[in-house]
């Protein structure tokens, strides 16, 4: 696998339940180091386009992830991070936990405090991690200029 980076996202609902502090601890178990943050309000053109891979698999809760990624139900500001370093793919997801919630150990993040919303059918997982080193790549691009990182 070698060294990698991933993008990792703190989301509306991990902000408005002040879990910034809880989660960034539970991530420094990787040894990852950081390379990018920014708090930032999501606008829609980024929302749809780092969930377009959802928009063809599970099109029914597409807009609903997209409403919720750019704060619609909790707050309208996220915390982008690239975490970089050996596996980084792999060690960010291990210590998130799958994403849905109800799936994921009560030791991982998205296990401790994600929750699915049943009015809306999203996983409030209060964390995105890529899921792979190309989707990695891509989600970095979209979220952070070169000269940010």
């Amino acid at each position: 696998m070698g060294v990698q980076q991933s993008l990792v996202i703190i989301k509306p609902d991990g902000l408005v339940k002040s879990l910034t502090g809880n989660i960034l601890t539970a991530l420094s178990e990787t040894k990852l180091k950081i390379v990018g943050a920014k708090v930032l309000k999501v606008p829609r053109y980024l929302a749809e386009n780092h969930y377009e891979s959802l928009k063809e698999r599970k099109p029914h809760i597409f807009e609903s992830a997209v409403r919720y990624i750019m704060g619609e139900f909790h707050t309208d500001r996220v915390l982008a991070l690239v975490y970089h370093g050996e596996d980084a793919v792999e060690k960010v997801r291990k210590i998130c936990g799958p994403a849905n919630p109800e799936e994921a150990d009560s030791t991982t993040i998205r296990g401790r405090y994600g929750r699915i919303n049943s009015r809306t059918e999203v996983f409030e997982n209060v964390i995105h991690a890529s899921d792979s080193e190309k989707e990695a790549e891509r989600e970095i691009k979209l979220w952070f200029r070169p000269f940010e990182l």
